[in-house]
């Protein structure tokens, strides 16, 4: 509130010191103007003129000045207007603004004393709960949390209550102030804190009623969290309601601003107007002023102009006077304005200030509903809490409440962390509410800048008044204007106060406002607390509810943990069903065959049952003779049986299938019923047996035939079964093949899935680890999160849509593969290999395009959820950067308490950075490894479907040029004999139009074959034309090409198994990328994964690199092989093509230029349409006769009849005539046009029949130019064989130069041996000898001779050698390159060249040889002069090469100029195409007129119709004229009328159908044209022909030969027919023969047969429902397929994230455990130590009762032992007194013995003890003793006896050590107890306490009650002196004076006996290091 009251003041500061600062530059323009003026009048002129020109100058200056302050002026009036309209704007706002704050702040002044209500109320339970506490709590055992929180409510509730109460009296007054405001905001900030401190108290009881309740579950809570999120988001969801009504209400307020705007300007443009009027009469007035002032300007009068200047100096005097004067009222007006802009600021900082109350009101409203909500629901919980408080405090241990505590501590946090979020976005919502004021105040500001521009300008106006002084009249005319100007600004001022009371008015309406929004807030409280009782009743259902969301949430996770497996056994159970399902689908159909074949047989064996029963029945009356016969009878009876054996063999059978069953007991038990009338009858038939046994013989004979014929047909039964058993298995392979099909799809579908799934689930596992991290590490998140969990299953989709592109991929692959096995065997057909290798090859590249595409938009979908992902960092930064805004508080405990939370904030904030940092830093690093792994994949995947292209492409390249070379030869053959079958077809004479058609089609398809196959030779034609001195080397090479290519072939073997390799390795890659994956998704160490990943990607890159660098080169050189043969065969399909389109348009143009039948149809119609229109005619004619005897009858009628009457019908009647006659007319006009439309289609007819012959000439001539092409096709053929016996010859002439080489190399051989040779000749040394000398020096000259031509030869054939190797590479290069051939050719004809001229220049260096080696070797000459015969026979080769290269080049030109012809060709009948088409347009056209035609010829029947109907009517009204002609008249005209119109509709269809004529014979103009086209393009298609003729008459004489050899043919055959004839006649008896036979057996057959196929047909029928049904189930299957797959992926998803959410939480609970374990240990310990130091301390206090008594009852005892002391004493005094001066005879004695017994050192020792007994001083013994050892006189009996008496002296006791012995003397012992009393001990530790026994520290978690006492007890605690506490060890413990022997105590001395315990005595001990006394000491004060 002080900020923003700061700002207000600040800018407030700002406007004023901008509006002193206009001022005063103001008042100082006026004073300079004044200046001016003074200054003006003292400049005094001489001269008149010149006066007269200063003053014009100084007129015009103030005529620019007036100018520009008008400008000025116009500009200030509109931006005064535009303020204007703004002031009344926020006015507008401000009186809204004022009256909703008034409710507001009676709303918060009701909600204040609500809520104080309630914190009265709150602490009331509060005390009343730590009333509780205190009283549960008992002693030490107190809660420390209760303690605190104690104070913390009663320090809190001290502040309350020392708050005034009286403060906010004033809300109820009248004047309500902005400091008002402000309180009533700090007093609610106050109350929320309070609420939130009451709340967190709340949050710990309801903690501890949770711990008492379930200690063991902690679940409760997290329902409670759940149900408190849930409250949150439902008043989150209130909140953005209400700013929705907020902003719906600031918009009907815009809306309201806007009209009042609109009505401001409209008044400010009137008042424009108005201003612009005045204007223009103040510049009237103006010019009229200075034209007075104008024609005064004489300057021939000087007199004159003196008298005028001194009036004008008196005027300028008076003008100084008027000027001070308007001065000063100006200075009055810019005060006034400056307090009306004052006034003005006010009001915008007002408006601003209340628009800033509201949008802080409005936050706080939406705070204290929020927290009202919360309270609600915590108070609800409060009430429940007291009692499980009560409960808890009865049934809990003080340990368990301690641990118990902690946990709660624990769970708290995350509680108060909720709390914090929703406090955090309170303020982040209050945040956005001061960013709304930020910007209402930078539009203040800006109105400010704007004001700041006003000034400026007002102020340069001023300085340009300044200027303007000069002339008084215009001055005057400014005073005017600012007169009026004073006035509008008074009126102004009047209309501000106006304003200003309106506005005083609108706050007072908005205090009452704020009264009345308290009390409706006090009525929303109210039902507020309603809502909260009702809340506490469904809080206790609530409780039951969680409870039992408990148990369900348990049997959740155990059904999620069994859903995995249910989900898996379902699939397997799934794949079982099906199996099942197909194996019961066999079963049926075999069920189903068996049921067939049972029921043919059970009606075979009924229908010889019937014929046996009928047989029976003819025996029965013939059975006399039965007894003889009754053996046969039985016999047949036997049978009969055995057939009833079969029956129930097929009962068992039938029993196997269900559905059949019935029907084969019935059959059987009828069976049996006749066996028993059988029975029956041969019973009765046994008198009759004798009569019959003749016919039993007959009958049993039939009986055998026909079991016979039964078995026959049995067997062809069983044949069929056999062979329907047959298609029955083969079908069920077909389905079991389809089946496991299925079965294979759907286990890679679940391969591929599962993995997938893996995978996926991987990383969306890792995805909700981290969403769920973000949730529980800052639940602000939760919304982005979200949406961070949706954008993960948007990752997911996109990756199983790369899943489905792969799967795709997958079965193009599969694909690919089934089509290189049907390539492989289908190799013959090239064409359809290469059409389906580029459709492969196409959907290859389409669906790597749409990989490749989808990959793309999952790349962009990564992008977009970085982008998301950064933005909503960004987003989380700057709400957590944002300052937390606080309000300012009075008090200094708000203040301390918000420094707390404000600490609290910042460290959670820190925190929660820190955290998403770390978050943001995980999701980077793991979005960019998906990214990788994700590029990587796609990397290798395209690497692979690379690596399979191209693999395949090289195996079908490498085929295709193996097989090409060895294919040539054969598809040259045979399209030879196809051309000669051809021709001799075409020779043979045409008998019919379509068998020539046939035979164009299959000559030119043969030719298209032909030229297909010749078409790569074509191509080596013209790479041999321009290189045939190369083919020598050529065709040997061919054969190393062909090892090459085999090599290469080994060497794809071998590179198809490195594809597989590589496969393999990248399978292994892949293999190791998800498991990276599943690294990455564990989240470990990430950044090594991510370098781990980049290493092993470079090095597959490299890989990757080499493998594509090896492809590459290949797919290079197959790519030239395979682009050469594309070239070819699409020059070859081209072709086809064309020949193909000629051949289909002759024939669609024979088909269409058969017009028999369409012009038969023509000619009928148009004779029917002529004989109808003739019997139209004729009945019109009888018509109209008709009408005539009416006519005449009515008028003859009419004349009887009256005068009048008769006129009118009269004239009707002749207006029916002359109707009647235009009809007829009409009718003449249409006859006419049909004769004309006749004679049309006659000569369109005419026209169609000569097109037609004109076709069949054209069909003639394309048929003469194939026969010429097939010709020429066939010399081509010709040529080729010829070319190619020609390179074979060179093949064999490169063989004969090979043989030559190979002697030219024996030759050099020889030459080398016999130079070396001489060379050994000519190292035979003769040196006397001067010849010799010169025979060396010729020797030493023939060798430098001879070894330098035998090195040319060598370098000559090196040199042949190196060109040999470089035509090999230029013939490789050729053949690579067609396209380069010319290039190559010119290239290899300029190294044949050189070649011819090397081997001249061999010739020459041979014969140089020869000369030189003529003698030496005979060999070398036969060898050149076989060289010298094969150059010749070289160069004649040549010679033929260069014929053929002319031959060929002749070839060429004739094939250009057949493809021009068959261009041209193609043109001629395109366009007779186009006219044909234009001709069936045409008849169309004509057909259409036909249609037109009949359809006139039908109106005119009913024409005709309504005609015969008007006779009719006519003769009614000749009947019924009596009875009213006038009526009858009108219809007669009505019909008239009808028939007019008719008339004129009949006219426009003729126009119509005249119209459509003239387009015909437009049309037929046309066609004629196109004929004579067609007609000069055949003139010129003959003459061609016979160019033509004339080329290929050499050609013909190779067909004469065919023909001969076809004649040749025609007669072998014809003899084979005569002797096939021959054959027939034989063989056709014998088959008649056969015939009769078969046609007995085939007649049986045929019923068999007819019967086997119904059930074959049955058989099938089922077989295609089985297998419509099978693809239904397919189907089915990929559907549930579909489904499964995506329920299990969601539910995956589903469980996947309950099963982490349960994970994370059980990880939590865990953390939370061991946390609350290791506090547990540590507060066992601190409870360990505090129950020994308790039991310490309750030992302490018993020993201490015990200790008093035993004190109480030893003082007793040393009041007795004191009476008996001085009893004692008493009797010791008087022992002294009476026994004074006496010695002890037994302690002399003693003495004396003692000084006797002990060592010679010691005994001065025992000397001075016995001075000292003797009551000697010892400084006198020492005298006595250095005199005796001076002397050697032992005097100390004189000493010893002269001294005084003798005293009873105590037994001393012995001191106990732990080794002393008993045998020392008496003396020594004496002398060691008197040197150790006599040495001074340390002063005692005194403790109030009268005596503590000796305690031993109990060992842990046991207690020691018994404590040691007597000696037995001290001996004990110094033996543990170790164990036990030192400090608390008393003296007789830890220094006993008495042995353990002296316990049996002979009543001694009082020195011997043992120190009593009532003695309090302590010894000092030596403090353990381990516990200190002052640390003990501590302890002990503790306790």
């Amino acid at each position: 509130m002080s900020s923003w009251l700061g700002g207000i003041g600040s800018g407030l500061g700002q406007s004023l010191g901008q509006v002193g600062g206009s001022l005063s530059s103001f008042t100082g323009q006026i004073s300079n103007f004044t200046k001016d003026m003074l200054l003006e009048g003292v400049e005094e002129v001489g001269d008149a003129a010149t006066e007269l020109q200063v003053s014009n100058s100084k007129l015009a200056e103030v005529e620019t000045a007036f100018a520009t302050q008008k400008s000025e002026y116009d500009r200030l009036r509109k931006l005064h207007a535009e303020l204007e309209e703004k002031l009344e704007a926020s006015e507008i706002q401000i009186k809204r603004q004022s009256a909703e704050y008034r409710t507001l702040l009676q709303q918060k002044d009701v909600e204040i004393s609500h809520f104080k209500a309630r914190q009265s109320g709150l602490q009331e339970e509060v005390q009343k709960l730590q009333q509780s506490a205190q009283s549960a709590s008992v002693g030490a055992a107190l809660l420390p949390i209760t303690t605190t929180s104690a104070t913390t409510t009663s320090s809190s509730a001290s502040t309350y209550l020392s708050r005034p109460s009286g403060s906010h009296q004033g809300f109820h007054g009248d004047e309500v102030d902005l400091s008002d405001v402000i309180w009533s905001q700090q007093e609610i900030n106050r109350l929320s804190t309070e609420v939130m401190r009451l709340e967190a108290e709340v949050a710990h009881w309801r903690r501890m009623s949770q711990a008492s309740t379930a200690a063991g579950a902690g679940n409760g809570d997290q329902g409670e969290i759940l149900k408190l999120q849930r409250t949150i988001k439902e008043l989150r969801d209130e909140m953005s309601r209400e700013v929705d009504e907020h902003q719906h209400e600031l918009a009907a307020l815009q809306d309201a601003q806007r009209q009042k705007m609109a009505d401001v300007s409209r008044r400010h443009r009137e008042e424009l107007a108005e201003y612009e009027e005045r204007i223009e009469e103040l510049e009237e007035q103006i010019q009229s002023g200075g034209g007075q002032a104008s024609p005064s300007s004489d300057a021939s009068k000087l007199p004159e102009l003196q008298k005028t200047i001194r009036s004008l100096q008196e005027v300028a005097e008076q003008r100084e006077k008027q000027l001070a004067e308007l001065s000063a009222s100006l200075e009055e007006a810019q005060r006034k304005q400056a307090s009306l802009q004052l006034e003005r600021d006010d009001a915008q900082e007002e408006n601003a200030g209340l628009l800033q109350n509201y949008t802080r009101l409005q936050a706080s409203v939406a705070e204290l509903q929020t927290r009202v909500g919360e309270q609600e629901g915590k108070a609800l919980q409060k009430a429940q809490l007291e009692h499980e408080i009560q409960t808890l405090r009865n049934n809990l241990t003080g340990a368990e409440k301690e641990i118990e505590r902690l946990k709660n501590q624990t769970e708290a946090e995350p509680k108060e962390e909720v709390e914090h979020a929703d406090i955090l976005e309170l303020n982040t919502i209050i945040g956005t509410l001061r960013q709304e004021k930020e910007a209402l105040e930078q539009e203040q500001l800006n109105l400010q800048e704007r004001l700041k521009v006003a000034e400026e300008q007002i102020i340069s106006n001023n300085e340009a008044e300044s200027g303007a002084a000069e002339s008084l009249e215009d001055l005057k005319v400014e005073l005017e204007r600012r007169d009026k100007l004073l006035r509008a600004a008074e009126e102004e001022r009047d209309t501000l106060m106006s304003e200003l009371e309106e506005l005083d008015q609108q706050n007072q309406e908005a205090t009452q406002h704020m009264i009345s929004v308290k009390e409706q807030l006090s009525g929303q409280l109210k039902e507020a607390e309603a809502e909260l009782k009702r809340m506490t009743a469904e809080l206790s259902t609530t409780k039951d509810q969680k409870k039992a969301v408990e148990q369900e949430l348990e049997t959740q996770k155990e059904k999620v943990s069994q859903s995995a497996f249910t989900l898996n056994d379902l699939h397997m159970g799934r794949q079982q069903l099906e199996q099942t399902v197909k194996e019961l689908k066999d079963k049926l159909g075999h069920a189903q065959e068996q049921s067939r074949d049972a029921r043919r047989e059970v009606a075979e064996l009924k229908k010889t049952l019937q014929e046996r029963e009928e047989r029976m029945s003819a025996t029965k009356a013939e059975l006399n003779q039965g007894q003889v016969k009754v053996t046969e009878a039985r016999g047949a009876k036997e049978e009969l049986e055995a057939k009833e054996k079969e029956l129930s063999d097929l009962r068992r059978a039938l029993d196997e299938m269900k559905s059949s069953h019935e029907k084969v007991m019935s059959e059987d038990y009828e069976l049996k019923m006749e066996n028993r009338r059988l029975k029956d009858d041969s019973e009765q038939t046994v008198g009759k047996v004798e009569e019959l046994t003749k016919q039993l013989k007959e009958s049993q004979a039939a009986q055998n035939r026909t079991v016979r014929e039964k078995d026959t047909r049995i067997e062809a039964l069983k044949l069929e079964k056999n062979q329907l058993e047959g298609e029955l298995s083969q079908a069920e392979r077909t389905l079991t093949e389809q089946v496991k099909q299925y079965q294979q799809t759907i286990e890679e579908l679940t391969r591929a899935r599962s993995m997938d799934a893996s995978a996926l689930q991987t990383e969306h596992e890792r995805a909700i680890k981290l969403n769920q991290d973000k949730d529980l590490e800052i639940s602000q998140l939760k919304r982005d999160m979200e949406q961070l969990a949706s954008d993960h299953r948007d990752t997911n989709e996109m990756l199983s849509i790369t899943v489905a592109g792969q799967k795709q991929l997958t079965d193009l692959l599969q694909e690919k593969d089934a089509f290189m096995e049907t390539l492989k065997q289908n190799a013959a057909d090239l064409q359809a290999e290469m059409e389906n290798s580029i459709s492969v090859v196409t959907k290859e590249a389409d669906t790597l395009k749409q990989a490749l595409e989808e990959k793309d938009k999952q790349l962009g979908g990564m992008k977009e959820e970085n982008s998301h992902l950064k933005e909503e960092i960004d987003r989380i930064r700057d709400q957590q950067s944002r300052p937390q805004p606080l309000a300012e508080p009075r008090t200094l405990d708000i203040i301390t308490e918000l420094e707390t939370e404000i600490t609290q904030l910042k460290s959670s904030r820190n925190g929660l950075e820190e955290e998403v940092q770390t978050l943001r830093r995980t999701l980077e690093e793991q979005q960019a490894s998906l990214l990788l792994s994700q590029q990587s994949l796609q990397a290798q995947q395209s690497e692979l479907e690379q690596a399979h292209a191209r693999h395949q492409q090289t195996t079908l390249n490498y085929d295709r040029l193996i097989h090409a070379r060895d294919e040539e030869m054969l598809r040259l053959q045979q399209t030879v004999d196809q051309l000669s079958e051809s021709q001799g077809r075409a020779n043979s004479p045409p008998v019919q139009g379509e068998v020539i058609l046939q035979e164009d089609k299959t000559q030119s398809l043969n030719q298209e074959n032909g030229n297909e196959k010749h078409d790569l030779s074509k191509v080596e034609i013209e790479k041999l034309v321009k290189g045939i001195k190369e083919k020598e080397t050529e065709i040997s090479q061919l054969n190393e090409k062909n090892l090459s290519l085999t090599k290469q072939l080994d060497q794809l073997v071998v590179s198809r198994d490195e594809v597989g390799k590589l496969s393999q390795v990248i399978l292994q890659k892949d293999l190791e990328i998800q498991a990276l994956h599943a690294r990455v998704s564990m989240g470990g160490g990430h950044n090594q994964d991510v370098l781990f990943l980049q290493q092993q990607l470079q090095a597959y890159a490299v890989e990757r690199e080499q493998v594509l660098a090896v492809l590459n080169e290949k797919t290079r050189e197959n790519s030239q092989l395979r682009s050469d043969y594309h070239r070819l065969m699409d020059i070859m399909a081209g072709k086809e093509a064309a020949l193909l389109k000629l051949q289909q348009e002759n024939q669609r143009l024979s088909n269409m230029s058969d017009p028999s039948g369409s012009q038969e149809m023509f000619k009928e119609t148009i004779q029917n349409l002529s004989r109808i229109i003739r019997e139209k005619d004729i009945e019109i004619d009888a018509l109209t006769q008709k009408c005539q005897t009416l006519v005449t009858v009515l008028q003859s009628s009419g004349g009887e009849s009256g005068a009048g009457s008769g006129g009118v019908s009269s004239n009707q009647f002749e207006e029916l005539l002359q109707e009647r006659d235009t009809l007829k007319q009409q009718v003449k006009k249409m006859e006419e046009w049909k004769q004309q439309v006749i004679t049309t289609v006659k000569n369109m007819q005419h026209e169609s029949a000569q097109l037609q012959e004109e076709l069949i000439k054209l069909q003639s001539q394309v048929s003469a130019d194939s026969d010429c092409s097939s010709k020429l096709s066939v010399d081509y053929t010709r040529l080729i064989q010829s070319y190619e016996q020609k390179e074979r010859r060179l093949g064999s002439l490169s063989l004969e130069l090979a043989q030559v080489q190979q002697t030219i190399t024996q030759l050099s051989s020889t030459k080398d041996v016999l130079l070396g040779k001489l060379d050994s000749v000519a190292q035979t040394p003769e040196v006397a000898q001067s010849s010799g000398a010169s025979l060396t020096a010729q020797v030493l000259s023939q060798q430098t001779a001879s070894p330098v031509s035998s090195d040319k030869l060598q370098e000559e054939h090196e040199r042949l050698r190196a060109q040999l190797a470089e035509k090999e590479n230029t013939i490789r290069t050729l053949q690579e390159n067609n396209h380069r051939l010319s290039n190559s050719a010119s290239a290899s004809e300029s190294e044949q060249r050189s070649q011819a001229e090397e081997a001249r220049m061999i010739k020459e260096r041979l014969d140089a040889l020869q000369r030189s080696v003529r003698e030496k070797d005979l060999l070398i000459k036969t060898k050149g002069d076989q060289l010298i015969q094969v150059s010749e026979s070289l160069r004649n080769r040549e010679n033929d090469n260069e014929v053929l290269k002319q031959a060929v080049t002749n070839l060429k030109e004739r094939a250009l100029i057949l493809e021009m012809d068959v261009k041209k060709l193609k043109e001629e009948n395109e366009l007779v195409a186009a006219r044909s088409r234009e001709k069936e347009s045409e008849f169309r056209a004509l057909q259409e007129t036909n249609m037109q035609v009949s359809l006139l010829l039908r109106e005119k029947e009913f024409e005709l119709s309504a005609v015969s109907e008007k006779a009719a009517t006519v003769e009614r009204m000749l009947k019924d004229k009596e009875q009213g002609k006038s009526g009858e008249l009108n219809q007669l005209l009505n019909e008239m009328k009808s028939m007019q119109e008719k008339a004129v509709m009949f006219q426009h269809e003729r126009d119509q159908v005249m119209m459509a004529l003239k387009q015909k014979q437009m049309e037929t103009t046309a066609v004629q044209t196109e004929l004579q086209h067609v007609r000069d393009k055949e003139q010129r298609l003959n003459l061609e022909l016979e160019r033509l003729r004339n080329h290929l008459l050499e050609i013909e004489d190779s067909y004469t030969r065919e023909a001969l050899a076809a004649e040749d043919r025609e007669t072998d055959l014809r003899r084979r027919v005569a002797l096939l004839d021959e054959r027939l006649a034989t063989s056709s008896s014998a088959v008649e023969n056969a015939s009769q036979q078969a046609s007995m057996q085939v007649e049986s057959l045929q019923e068999q047969l007819s019967g086997v196929v119904k059930q074959r047909d049955e058989a099938l029928a089922q077989l295609r429902t089985s297998q419509e049904q099978v693809n239904q189930y397919a189907v089915s299957l990929s559907n549930l397929q579909m489904v499964l797959e995506q329920f299990q992926q969601e539910e995956k998803a589903m469980y996947s994230a309950e099963l982490e959410k349960h994970k994370k939480e059980k990880e939590e609970w865990k953390r939370k455990a061991l946390k609350l374990e290791d506090q547990a240990s540590a507060l066992q310990m601190n409870l360990d130590e505090a129950n020994a130091a308790l039991d310490s301390a309750s030992r302490l206090t018993d020993q201490l009762d015990l200790k008093e008594e035993q004190l109480e009852e030893l003082k007793k005892q040393v009041d007795v032992r004191q009476e008996m002391l001085e009893e004692a004493q008493k009797k010791l005094m008087n022992l002294l007194n009476s026994t004074e001066g006496k010695i002890d005879k037994v302690l002399m004695r003693n003495l004396f013995l003692g000084y006797f017994h002990t060592p010679k050192t010691k005994r001065a020792d025992v000397l001075r003890l016995m001075g000292s007994v003797l009551g000697l001083s010892r400084e006198d013994v020492d005298k006595m003793l250095d005199e005796d050892g001076r002397h050697g006189v032992t005097g100390w009996m004189s000493s010893w006896l002269g001294g005084r008496g003798a005293q009873s002296v105590p037994n001393t006791p012995q001191r106990p050590t732990s080794g002393q012995s008993l045998n020392s003397s008496f003396s020594e012992m004496f002398v060691k107890f008197l040197e150790i009393e006599s040495t001074p001990t340390l002063p005692a530790p005194k403790l109030p306490v009268h005596d503590i026994k000796p305690l031993s520290a109990p060992p842990p978690r046991r207690t020691s009650s018994a404590a040691p006492s007597g000696a037995t007890g001290a001996a004990a605690a110094s033996k543990r002196a170790g164990e036990s506490n030192p400090f608390l060890v008393p003296r007789s413990a830890a220094v006993p004076l008495l042995a353990g022997s002296s316990s049996s105590g002979s009543g001694g001395h009082l020195l011997m006996k043992p120190i009593s315990d009532a003695l309090p005595t302590f010894t000092p001990v030596p403090v353990s290091a381990e516990a200190s006394a002052g640390a003990v000491l501590k302890d002990l004060l503790k306790q």
